[in-house]
């Protein structure tokens, strides 16, 4: 499936993937997929563990080559050996990998060496992304003594030293505190304001619906939809949900009046979609015995429709 967006007037799309594809010992990850990410936008990969996430991302930042298809960034064929697309992103990891034993402005001016950077650039630029992760007062301290939002936002200055036009993250803010979540959200918005591409895959969908522009849901390698978060949750899900948990067994729907719409079971709690929860909150308030929620239709919803509720490993 291949997003259909006009490109920008000034140029082609950063990034165009065109019938990717990644196979591990003859089973298929990524199974022809097709998209494209305007420069400027923040573009999301959604998908349950295994769905081919960062199978992709590993192919997009040429740690990975890929089996199949088309896949070009910055109008250059990307693979292994491609040092001048790379030259142009920085990387975000699931894995911190920063050198624990030097401290927090050090490893920002290794990194910067690792892209030839000179010397007085990097100076430069160090007081700027310590302000931005919001570290000036760690500059010297170890990297093994920070925190873990200390450490992630050091991580996202790294990705920064060689002023990228792209940058990549993998669930960047995966174990973070609210407070620390808040914070790299807002960085991220400001990278974006800048005219810096991201694009990310997150597990947190209230992280892709305040962030992505775009979002692109996957599962067993292959693309179930792509849009707006807006458009997704239009497409797929209706616009109320009414969540009914009672004592012991989740409550039977034909007990409820017989409601219109769609229903869902999972644990103790039956889970109502509809275009209209009025007519069912009026049954629902003669019902002491159940707890309701009635809230608006979210990306989770959609993600859980699209995916399936089952637990992945």
């Amino acid at each position: 499936m291949e997003q259909t967006d006009t490109p920008p007037p000034d140029g082609a799309p950063l990034l165009r993937a065109r019938n990717l594809v990644k196979r591990y010992q003859g089973r298929t990850v990524v199974d022809h997929i097709s998209f494209t990410v305007q420069r400027g936008e923040c573009f999301g990969l959604l998908g349950p563990n295994g769905a081919g996430k960062t199978t992709t991302l590993r192919m997009i930042v040429g740690l990975t080559p890929a089996d199949g298809g088309e896949l070009t960034l910055f109008g250059l064929p990307m693979h292994p050996e491609q040092r001048a697309a790379r030259q142009r992103m920085g990387v975000v990891s699931q894995e911190d990998n920063l050198d624990t034993d030097l401290g927090v402005a050090e490893n920002l001016r290794i990194y910067g060496r690792y892209f030839g950077l000179p010397g007085a650039l990097i100076e430069e630029r160090l007081e700027r992304l310590l302000r931005f992760a919001q570290l000036s007062d760690r500059a010297g301290q170890a990297v093994g003594t920070l925190s873990g939002g200390m450490r992630r936002r050091l991580v996202l200055a790294r990705s920064l030293v060689a002023d990228p036009e792209l940058v990549v993250l993998d669930e960047p803010t995966t174990g973070l505190d609210p407070q620390a979540r808040h914070l790299i959200w807002q960085r991220l918005r400001t990278l974006r304001d800048d005219g810096v591409t991201l694009l990310l895959t997150t597990h947190y969908m209230d992280e892709a619906a305040r962030l992505c522009d775009r979002l692109l849901v996957m599962d067993h390698g292959a693309i179930l939809d792509l849009g707006t978060p807006r458009e997704l949750i239009a497409r797929h899900v209706e616009p109320e949900v009414v969540e009914i948990t009672g004592q012991g067994d989740p409550p039977d729907p034909a007990t409820l009046g017989n409601p219109d719409g769609r229903q869902e079971r999972m644990g103790d709690t039956l889970y109502c979609y509809t275009r209209d929860a009025a007519p069912l909150m009026e049954r629902l308030s003669r019902r002491p015995d159940l707890a309701v929620l009635m809230r608006p239709a979210n990306l989770e919803d959609v993600f859980l429709k699209l995916t399936g509720r089952e637990l992945r490993d």
